[in-house]
């Protein structure tokens, strides 16, 4: 892969500094088996609406980062092919570079152990708009009552959950995909989050978070006992808790939960999605 190409493809996926040259040194050479066995799983998912990540099949992280790399402009054509805007594209696309620099921060070295997370993104279905991401997906528990599609909603990192940010993603999402994709209504988005789980919303009531579960009619809960510190303190594991700061009124109620014997859970909720102010461009 050229220079330029390189520059262009770091670009699309917004990745920087020390993970731009890791990337490029995995590029240099073609691609060995297990990474074109990794990318023939992404080919195979592309524009079919998985709703799951790939499944390892023998492949490691390294292999994994390496397919993404060189499929992701196969995706980027993909959505043009669609109409996207090349933009949205980006959009989606940059988040391999947000979890390359997560990952660094978690582990303090070039890696990417949410790979599997990021297959979904290959899989063309998934873009964020506004401040959220929607996962365009089959629905599987019957939470839409009268179509077969929804969307998962998924909180990238980033800024704030204000309302008003909230409300525009919610809107214009039921306008992106009835665009977009016609054939495939939907009036029904889903999450599953640690957000969701009821005691977050009881400890901070007046906070961001509380007003974003509240939107969703709660389904279900199932334990999650590292969700909570892993997306408050980027820190996998349950060890050495006590040496994570407490500065914040968030961090205090993750961490006194744990600290008086209670689990984080994983809220199952959904909500009725706004109508469409236009299906137009």
């Amino acid at each position: 892969m050229t220079g330029a190409a390189l520059d262009e493809l770091f670009k699309l996926l917004d990745i920087q500094g020390e993970d731009a040259l890791e990337c490029a040194s995995l590029l240099r050479s073609a691609p060995g088996d297990a990474t074109r066995r990794a990318m023939a799983s992404l080919e195979a998912r592309l524009g079919v609406f998985p709703g799951t990540p790939a499944a390892a099949d023998g492949c490691m992280e390294p292999d994994w980062i390496e397919a993404l790399l060189r499929f992701a402009p196969v995706v980027h054509e993909y959505h043009l092919s669609l109409g996207i805007p090349a933009e949205s594209s980006a959009a989606i696309l940059a988040d391999v570079g947000l979890h390359l620099r997560i990952n660094r921060r978690v582990h303090g070295r070039f890696g990417l152990d949410t790979w599997d997370w990021l297959t979904l993104h290959m899989a063309g279905n998934i873009f964020r708009i506004g401040r959220l991401q929607f996962h365009l997906v089959r629905d599987d528990e019957g939470s839409a009552p009268s179509d077969s599609w929804v969307l998962g909603v998924h909180i990238p990192e980033g800024s704030g959950l204000s309302p008003a940010l909230v409300d525009a993603s919610f809107g214009q999402a039921r306008e992106f995909f009835g665009k977009y994709f016609p054939d495939k209504a939907v009036s029904v988005a889903r999450c599953e989050s640690w957000m969701l789980d009821p005691y977050l919303a009881k400890k901070l009531p007046d906070s961001n978070i509380a007003a974003f579960a509240k939107r969703f009619t709660l389904d279900r809960c199932s334990d999650a006992p590292g969700d909570a510190v892993y997306f408050t303190f980027r820190k996998r594991g349950m060890d050495n808790l006590d040496r994570l700061p407490r500065e914040t009124s968030l961090q205090r109620v993750v961490l006194e939960r744990i600290d008086d014997g209670g689990v984080w859970q994983l809220g199952h909720g959904h909500l009725v999605l706004p109508p469409a102010r236009s299906t137009q461009a």
